[in-house]
């Protein structure tokens, strides 16, 4: 950990900035998608209560998996010697972690939105398309009357 002279190790650096990035970012992009995410499930939803509970855990989810995904990524056994080197690995593992953010907020999307357009088609009351016309009558057999009297014919 430390270099003769008391002296951090430059991976040290790296390993304490890297936290920080990735925990600040995964902080600041879970609240936000919390917040205005509250909206759009409370449409797909339509009740406000599931809509804050599926929000909640949502959160906890994705706290869960991206910091899990920061931790399991920290370590690299490549040895970092210099700065610049440092930099460069530091750069790799937030841009990671960048695309694991998003791609878990595309998926969230994704789901919930194929989740409202399902539950909107089951609510929907008109054809998605208007009719455009009716179709003819089709010639077949007609119905036969049932065996029986036979009802006299009307009058003149």
């Amino acid at each position: 950990m430390f270099k003769k002279g008391g002296e951090m190790d430059v991976k040290v650096w790296m390993y304490l900035t890297y936290l920080a990035v990735s925990i600040g970012l995964t902080v600041w992009v879970a609240r936000a998608l919390s917040r205005n995410g509250l909206v759009f499930l409370a449409e797909v939803f339509a009740d406000r209560r599931l809509a804050e509970a599926v929000n909640n855990l949502l959160v906890v989810g994705f706290y869960l998996l991206n910091l899990g995904y920061v931790t399991v990524a920290m370590k690299d056994a490549d040895p970092v010697a210099t700065t610049s080197q440092a930099l460069e690995e530091l750069s790799m593992k937030i841009g990671l972690v960048l695309l694991v953010l998003g791609l878990l907020h595309f998926f969230n999307v994704f789901a919930l939105g194929r989740y409202r357009r399902s539950r909107l088609r089951q609510l929907a009351v008109h054809p998605p398309i208007a009719p455009v016309g009716h179709l003819p009558a089709q010639p077949g057999p007609r119905p036969v009357a049932p065996a029986g009297p036979t009802p006299p014919p009307p009058a003149r």
